[in-house]
């Protein structure tokens, strides 16, 4: 089972506070998470668990960017209690079987069990310094080092032009050519 796919669902809450700010903006991050299913029922309570896990995956990765591995372990392992997995076998789409974390609950709590869960495995595997916040100024969009030197400083390319140009000027303005 791929669970860096959930985790990445971590990685959308956190850089899409824009759209939970209604019903609408959670219809479009839940189709962009691959999460919507026509006919879900999604409500305010939705909305609310969502901006709630928000904000604490938020503290998560910015643990992670302080070095704060104990803290990291210790949150997700908090968070993996307040959203229990519920595994399934699932075959759809004409894709063999495999694994899903949950078909049950609300929908937030399909999505927290997934991100929790993608984020939980991602650090036993990978290591907490996957985690990041993009060093950009100001950017601070999380994001997950899946390369495989660990090298990943920057959300997207667009972050980590702007950041090495940034650079270059004060080098040159600077006289450090």
């Amino acid at each position: 089972m791929d669970l860096t796919s959930y985790a990445e669902l971590a990685v959308l809450l956190i850089n899409s506070p824009d759209r939970l700010t209604g019903l609408d903006g959670l219809h479009a991050l839940l189709r962009e998470g691959r999460r919507y299913r026509p006919g879900c029922r999604i409500t305010r309570s939705d909305l609310e668990a969502l901006r709630d896990l928000r904000e604490e995956l938020i503290v998560v990765f910015e643990a992670a960017a302080g070095g704060e591995e104990q803290a990291v372990v210790d949150r997700l392992n908090s968070l993996l209690i307040q959203h229990p997995v519920q595994p399934q076998i699932s075959g759809h789409d004409g894709e063999r079987w495999h694994m899903h974390l949950t078909e049950g609950g609300r929908m937030a709590d399909q999505y927290a069990v997934g991100a929790v869960m993608g984020l939980a495995t991602l650090v036993t595997d990978l290591g907490v310094n996957r985690l990041g916040l993009c060093r950009a100024v100001p950017c601070r969009r999380a994001y997950l080092d899946t390369s495989s030197n660990r090298s990943r400083r920057y959300c997207s390319e667009r972050c980590a032009s702007r950041a090495n140009v940034a650079a270059y000027r004060a080098r040159r303005k600077g006289g450090g050519q």
